[in-house]
């Protein structure tokens, strides 16, 4: 078995000499796409084993066996690696064909919606994929390292996947990238509290590198019972993702987690006419962190009703999930503080429409710095089903582990630190500590009374939290569309006792 534990610092300590690596992001990212192919050429031989006609749709000599697979040192190197990557192989598996005196001698790879998810997925990963390096020496041996790799051997493969999670971990530090890692230990909580079953489908509309997913098919696994639930199991998944980068990295890890078709799409759920939705486009489950204080381009709205056209991101996901979710469907999702608070008419209309037609059952406040360093935004879990309105919602605040002033990079939240919200969660009560409500109950009634602002059950001494300076701005932006929508409903109220007295 090969040194995997070192897999990524390795691969790191060849690319800092490379001059065309600019950063972690493009670092992994490059190392992204060329993982992809590895993990992908693995599957092939798994798939030809099974069926003698399996036809590749990569071309022979854009395999990873021909070209980046070097036996007794034959394989390509320097320049001529370079010219076959960028002038070959990047252009055939973008689709277009290569020629030679007019002729064409390689096909691009070519995909429609007739062609099964997992032939199709290569042509969706390379779309907009990038290939970074300019050193065709230094590109052999970070090819070599993952060459290195066998995934046709259970337990190395099994590693893999504990070291591909290190990758994905990695991306929290590697600029904007950090949005797609939800950190494990919330996605594995989400999972197991959601309660999935054999049968059921489970989808993320702004999938990431695929982590809510990954925890779901880990929390069914516990429960199968036949060759027939493994079936079920692997087809019970569905995601989309707009960006390229984690897109790879998804597909790449359903791959590795067995999932052969993995019906991971390459798009923006925003883009699709909410009113448009039918049943065949709805889901049992809904695991999700949609991406917040995001910029859309301003035609989304036109997508979404009027009353709940929000200019936040999130927001809008809130819309996609509530039109997506089957009857008796359940979700959990994760939205900042921000929707818990806001008051302005897109939230509240959010918020309505949430508490009107479907059961808010309970609400999660999970302690700061849980996404840092990727941002120090306090969010929530929000669970939910579509059981008819709600009647009351359970508020719960996680707080702090002990010993633990934040967490970080070198600290992250583990899944033990859930334990006092999993005991809670089994057997509620109301708790109460120095005079304020840590865990409490509100009525129906209660919350509109309140306006719709649900920041119930919130941490003490916020005033204290430093904030990023754009996170910073953020919630004042979120605050002051709240203050405004309030002195607007009280001056209204103003306005219509004044009229009454009038006459």
């Amino acid at each position: 078995m090969s040194n995997i534990s070192g897999f990524i610092k390795r691969l790191r300590d060849i690319m800092r000499n490379d001059a065309g690596i600019n950063g972690d992001a493009q670092r992994i990212e490059q190392i992204a796409w060329l993982l992809f192919l590895k993990v992908y050429d693995t599957k092939e031989q798994d798939w030809e084993f099974e069926d003698e006609n399996y036809q590749s749709i990569i071309p022979e000599p854009c395999r990873w066996r021909n070209w980046a697979h070097e036996e007794g040192g034959k394989g390509m190197t320097g320049d001529a690696l370079l010219n076959f990557v960028n002038n070959t192989l990047f252009p055939v598996l973008k689709g277009k064909d290569i020629k030679d005196s007019g002729n064409v001698f390689i096909n691009g790879v070519q995909a429609d919606p007739s062609t099964p998810i997992k032939k199709a997925i290569v042509k969706t990963t390379f779309e907009d994929a990038n290939t970074y390096m300019k050193d065709g020496v230094l590109l052999r041996q970070v090819i070599n390292v993952i060459d290195e790799l066998d995934l046709s051997d259970y337990e190395e493969s099994h590693a893999f996947g504990e070291i591909y999670e290190t990758i994905l971990r990695e991306l929290q530090s590697a600029g904007s990238s950090g949005e797609f890692y939800t950190p494990r230990a919330v996605t594995d909580f989400m999972a197991k509290m959601i309660n999935p079953q054999i049968g059921e489908h489970c989808a993320d509309f702004a999938c990431g590198t695929g982590g809510f997913l990954i925890s779901w098919l880990k929390e069914l696994e516990t429960k199968k019972k036949s060759t027939d639930d493994v079936e079920k199991i692997y087809n019970s998944i569905y995601g989309i993702e707009k960006k390229q980068f984690p897109y790879i990295l998804c597909v790449t890890n359903m791959l590795l987690h067995d999932v052969d078709t993995p019906r991971i799409y390459y798009g923006n759920s925003l883009l699709h006419n909410l009113l448009d939705y039918t049943d065949d486009d709805k889901f049992e489950v809904i695991l999700m962190n949609p991406p917040y204080g995001g910029n859309e381009k301003a035609d989304v709205k036109n997508h979404f009703p009027a009353d709940l056209a929000s200019s936040e991101t999130a927001d809008l996901f809130m819309s996609v999930i509530m039109y997506r979710l089957k009857e008796k469907g359940r979700a959990a999702v994760i939205l900042p503080d921000g929707f818990l608070f806001g008051t302005d008419n897109a939230k509240v209309a959010i918020k309505k429409k949430l508490f009107g037609e479907f059961n808010l059952h309970t609400v999660i406040r999970l302690p700061g710095s849980v996404f840092s360093p990727y941002t120090s935004i306090t969010t929530n879990i929000l669970f939910f089903d579509k059981t008819g309105a709600t009647k009351e919602t359970w508020f719960y605040r996680l707080d702090m582990p002990e010993g633990y002033k934040h967490f970080s990079k070198t600290k992250p939240m583990k899944v033990e630190h859930f334990a006092p919200a999993v005991e809670w969660w089994n057997n509620r009560r109301e708790i109460t500590i120095d005079d304020a409500p840590k865990a409490k109950k509100y009525s129906a009634e209660d919350i509109a009374a309140l306006g719709y602002n649900i920041d119930l059950c919130g941490f003490p001494h916020r005033e204290e939290e430093i904030l990023a300076p754009l996170d910073l701005i953020r919630r004042y932006e979120e605050e002051r569309a709240s203050l405004n929508a309030e002195i607007d409903r009280v001056l209204a109220q103003m306005s219509v006792l004044l009229g009454e007295q009038a006459e």
